[in-house]
């Protein structure tokens, strides 16, 4: 099947959003060839909180697009480890140790500020097709859909042929798109702290930073007491995120940016929690309350020449750590449908594609993450651990695996054969558009996963319908 196109021609985008996000869709579509134009709404364009997540199905891009990922500092996770509540014990471990072997790349731990500079670098430096610019101080008011003029809130206005709302969990794009969220606070509230490695070193308590892991305390079917290590910049700084039910303290309206709240209500909630980690918890500084809402699948992404793109198009609970990668995979497929190879020029098709492709993988990933909110075997990894005595899931045939999440792209430096039993977006973007566009389609894939890959919730690609 050929799918190259000989029409295709440069676009001329704006990126609603500054963020993680937003710099991601830069560097894949500028190094497609189009012109990029990032609108940050507030006098600098940045991320707040602390670590972030990014496995292979996220780093696989930044490799491809070039991105120089020691600028992030990151962690290389070894190890995802459920320990138990009292006693610190591990009751389930989920080993990295071949995780680049299988996979193609490794799965890294970032600090949130240290991801975003790395990401920023790409997309406005030297590299692959045109530097995207960045406008500050630019808040999306209005889109015109008919078209695409974008007013913003300090007068000014700015015509794209292509629109990308990267402008997160409260996007002013999705409400201009005609999308109203349906969501509820979640069953359960978070207060974020971080911990110096050096402080808890100094105070002779467990060194966390030498285990390279993730690390979760409870998190048992059913529960909503669950604590979450994650460390980050090169292992110096220990990130906490520590769940409890939501009548102990409600921070549903509440924002990052708020003043640091007391130890004392950092702890307040876990009187039995392992002596070692609450000892780390006592001296947690920049604790923060972290909101947290359920929001329903939006049934569409996109309209006109306007899609939406990470929180804005999906946001979702962050217990399946997939959140950044989400906004990544999304950027991914955009810079694919939009090169060379497969745009023809007709944004509307393009952007059918990228629907077509993106919702229902982000909808089963935001299941996915709301199940693991209160059974940690539901969450990737330890979803694959069914040796455990203490596994259970609600359902094994809807459980989120690694196979389905971990990518692999060809061409790649890493000469994966043809008979990759990974999940391809290229394979996914050419059966969408070939049915698109009435061509056949006979490469052994379905939704982009390889036919005949036996995944562990007992699916076999090809048996059944499509996915």
């Amino acid at each position: 099947m050929s799918i190259e196109t000989n029409s295709w021609r440069p676009l001329n985008v704006g990126v609603i959003g500054g963020g993680i996000g937003g710099m991601s869709v830069a560097i894949a579509l500028r190094r497609a060839g189009h012109t990029v134009t990032i609108y940050e709404r507030h006098d600098f364009a940045g991320e707040v909180g602390a670590s972030v997540s990014c496995a292979a199905n996220g780093t696989r891009w930044l490799h491809e697009w070039g991105v120089d990922v020691s600028k992030g500092d990151p962690v290389v996770l070894r190890k995802l480890i459920n320990r138990d509540w009292k006693t610190g014990e591990p009751v389930s471990v989920y080993d990295l140790d071949d995780y680049e072997k299988k996979w193609g790349y490794v799965y890294n731990m970032f600090h949130r500020q240290y991801m975003h500079a790395m990401l920023k670098d790409s997309a406005l430096g030297e590299g692959e097709g045109v530097p995207a610019v960045l406008k500050v101080n630019h808040q999306c008011q209005d889109i015109n859909l008919q078209t695409g003029t974008i007013t913003f809130t300090n007068n000014t206005t700015a015509h794209h042929d292509l629109i990308i709302g990267a402008d997160g969990i409260g996007s002013a794009v999705r409400k201009i798109i005609g999308l109203k969220p349906e969501k509820k606070p979640s069953d359960s509230s978070c207060l974020h702290a971080n911990v110096r490695t050096e402080d808890a070193v100094r105070l002779g308590l467990v060194d966390y930073s030498q285990h390279s892991a993730l690390e979760y305390w409870g998190g048992q079917e059913g529960k909503w007491d669950k604590i979450v290590l994650s460390p980050c910049n090169g292992g110096k700084l220990l990130s906490y995120y520590c769940f409890f039910p939501r009548e102990k303290g409600d921070f549903v309206n509440h924002t990052w940016g708020g003043e640091d709240r007391p130890v004392e209500e950092l702890l307040a909630p876990y009187p039995e929690l392992d002596a070692q980690v609450r000892s780390h918890l006592a001296i947690g500084t920049e604790i923060r309350p972290w909101r947290l809402w359920v929001h329903e699948p939006y049934p569409y992404i996109t309209r006109n020449m306007v899609c939406l793109l990470g929180d804005a198009g999906h946001p979702m609970m962050p217990h399946q750590s997939q959140g950044a990668c989400m906004a990544i995979e999304d950027a991914a497929a955009l810079g694919i449908i939009f090169s060379k190879t497969y745009f023809n020029g007709n944004i509307d098709e393009a952007l059918s594609v990228y629907e077509s492709i993106r919702l229902p993988r982000v909808t089963k990933v935001q299941s996915a993450a709301a199940k693991a909110a209160y059974n940690i075997n539901e969450r990737i990894g330890f979803s694959s651990n069914t040796n455990m005595s203490t596994y259970k899931v609600e359902d094994e045939k809807k459980k989120l695996t690694i196979e389905e999440m971990n990518a692999w792209v060809y061409p790649t430096i890493h000469k994966i054969q043809t008979n990759s039993r990974r999940y391809d977006m290229y394979k996914d973007v050419e059966e969408v558009l070939a049915a698109k566009r009435k061509l056949p389609f006979t490469a052994p894939y379905i939704n982009g996963l390889p036919v005949g890959l036996k995944l562990p919730n007992g699916y076999t690609i090809g048996e059944l319908a499509k996915l």
